[in-house]
């Protein structure tokens, strides 16, 4: 029997072992409450072990909802707040807990956009081949590769 992550696309770009350094120094500060171009800390709990995890992610803000968008692809943090429903944001002394929604693929050009003219300087190698100059049919092409979802308040 097919569960919903198994019939879900599966691209996925690890880190190598410089990136991991930088993004366990960017989660750090976050968590600290120092965010570097919009960085925040989120933790999900782990669907296997059920311990929390954190990682680094961008906000990105558009009309009031905030969004996060994972470059890499199905990464485990994807995976984890697709099972959970809910992620924590912030630093550790004013953490929220946000339900997490996920866009579908029509949804996401306009933030992939809002995304890419951001952060392409730090995501360039791994979204999926995209630029800030992509036009709407390779957003729309890449948009299965590219989770992005919408924090409820």
């Amino acid at each position: 029997m097919l569960t919903k992550e198994d019939e879900m696309p599966t691209r996925y770009e690890a880190p190598g072992l410089a990136a991991r350094t930088g993004n366990n120094v960017l989660r750090w500060l976050a968590e600290a409450g120092v965010s570097i171009a919009g960085t925040r800390a989120l933790r999900i709990r782990g669907r296997k072990s059920g311990r929390m995890r954190s990682v680094v992610v961008n906000l990105l803000s558009i009309d009031g909802v905030d969004y996060v968008v994972s470059p890499r692809g199905h990464t485990q943090w994807v995976r984890n707040a697709r099972a959970a429903g809910w992620v924590e944001i912030g630093p550790r002394w004013h953490r929220r807990t946000r339900a997490i929604v996920e866009l579908d693929d029509d949804a996401k050009p306009d933030v992939l956009r809002r995304y890419l003219q951001r952060w392409y300087w730090e995501v360039k190698g791994h979204i999926a081949g995209l630029t800030p100059d992509s036009d709407d049919r390779q957003l729309r092409a890449a948009a299965p590769d590219i989770p992005v979802f919408a924090l409820a308040s």
